[in-house]
C-alpha cells in the first residue's frame, strides 16, 4: 500500500507542475495577445475612416513666374 500512496502522490504532483507550466505559457502570451488586438483596432478604424484629399483652400496660390 506505501508504493501506491507514493505513486499517487507523484502523479499528482506531476500533474500540478505540467498545468502550472501551461498556465505560465498561456499567461506569458496575454500582452502580445492584447498588443496585437489593439494594432488590429487602430488599423480597422483607420480603414473605416477615408482621408480626404486636401481641399483648395488648403492649397497656396500658384507662385508668379
Amino acid at each position: 500500500m506505501d508504493g501506491v500512496a507514493i505513486i499517487i502522490i507523484l502523479a499528482i504532483a506531476g500533474v500540478a507542475s505540467v498545468l502550472l507550466f501551461a498556465v505560465k505559457g498561456l499567461l506569458d502570451q496575454v500582452p502580445d495577445v492584447i498588443e496585437s488586438a489593439g494594432k488590429a483596432r487602430d488599423t480597422w478604424h483607420r480603414f473605416k475612416k477615408p482621408e480626404l484629399p486636401p481641399s483648395a483652400d488648403d492649397q497656396e496660390p500658384p507662385a508668379a513666374a
